[in-house]
């Protein structure tokens, strides 16, 4: 059984959640005086329900873990969202959702002093490896462009929660994950970008119309401090880095590492996927159609052992096993 956005954001109510977010650093040749810096609230082990509420993070605080030093916020999360996933898609690669070990090295980091830059970075033309923006619930974003130069969204490669499944069988969204708003507020931000400014829905924080956004989809306040938007059209989410950031080889640094299980797969021409379907918090069932013809991708993971069963239109079944090494 498929699960639709509406009964997602009703389930929600009741508990669903995940986990959240972000990093930066300093890109090498700028020295930016810190112009505007906008500041997350101090905050220690003894007063989490401070950084869940005033951060975001309270609608998934049953799945998000956070703590700090002087210069991050850490946060750890396994990037699986609590709602339905890859339904929708009609550009795949045969990739699909797994859990990621967001966790203790390799936890995503925010930015505590987060300092707007001098040289902005943008989308159209950088940052296309790896992920420029995190979710509150957990979920990494990735630039609106595929590695391709392409507007993932245009092509068809996302579900109708703005994800997919990227390389490395990781979850995560290209477009801004607008709906995050509907359940943590419109006062609180749906996601934080890596160089630590905050994003925020399609209203200002007070309920108020978004206007003169830059390039970057983000603005100043009345305060002087500096955040982001989602918007319904591109980039619809940070189109870039307006903070300062450290780059290499196209990606923004520190960010967590993700170690795929198996090669990545090639496109498969004419396939939609038409259900997908979490039996467990192991196991997985993908179901996808050609020509009308339904075919199951069935696969699940025992401590570091991963099983995958592809079952063809006749019924057929394909056995892989991959060992992670994580």
């Amino acid at each position: 059984m498929s699960i639709t956005r509406r009964d997602f954001l009703r389930l929600s109510a009741y508990g669903f959640g995940t986990a959240f977010l972000a990093a930066c650093g300093f890109r090498p040749g700028d020295n930016p005086p810190p112009i505007n810096p906008t500041e997350l609230p101090a905050l220690s082990p003894t007063v989490i329900s401070q950084a869940l509420t005033e951060l975001g993070f309270e609608a998934f605080a049953d799945q998000v873990k956070v703590y700090q030093d002087a210069q991050y916020l850490y946060v750890e999360s396994n990037g699986m969202p609590a709602h339905p996933m890859m339904i929708g898609i009609k550009s795949w690669q045969q990739q699909v959702p797994l859990p990621q070990p967001f966790t203790g090295s390799n936890a995503w980091k925010i930015p505590l002093h987060p300092v707007v830059a001098e040289n902005p970075i943008s989308a159209k033309t950088d940052l296309y490896r790896g992920a420029i923006a995190l979710a509150v619930n957990g979920v990494p974003i990735f630039n609106a462009l595929n590695n391709r130069g392409d507007d993932a969204y245009l092509y068809g490669e996302l579900d109708e929660f703005g994800g997919h499944a990227g390389r490395a069988d990781d979850y995560h969204y290209h477009t801004a994950p607008l709906h995050l708003s509907e359940l943590v507020g419109i006062d609180k931000p749906i996601a934080y970008a890596l160089d630590g400014f905050p994003i925020y829905g399609l209203t200002e924080p007070d309920g108020t119309a978004v206007t003169d956004l830059d390039e970057f989809n983000g603005h100043f306040a009345a305060d002087g401090s500096y955040h982001y938007h989602g918007t319904k059209t591109y980039p619809y989410i940070n189109g870039g880095m307006r903070g300062v950031v450290t780059v290499r080889d196209d990606q923004i640094e520190p960010q967590p590492r993700m170690t795929p299980i198996r090669e990545a797969l090639q496109p498969l021409q004419g396939a939609t996927i038409t259900n997908f379907t979490e039996l467990d918090s192991s196991h997985y069932s993908l179901e996808y159609q050609i020509s009308g013809q339904k075919y199951y991708v069935n696969y699940g993971f025992e401590g570091n052992t991963y099983t995958f069963e592809f079952v063809d239109a006749s019924g057929k079944k394909t056995i892989e096993t991959y060992t992670s090494h994580n």
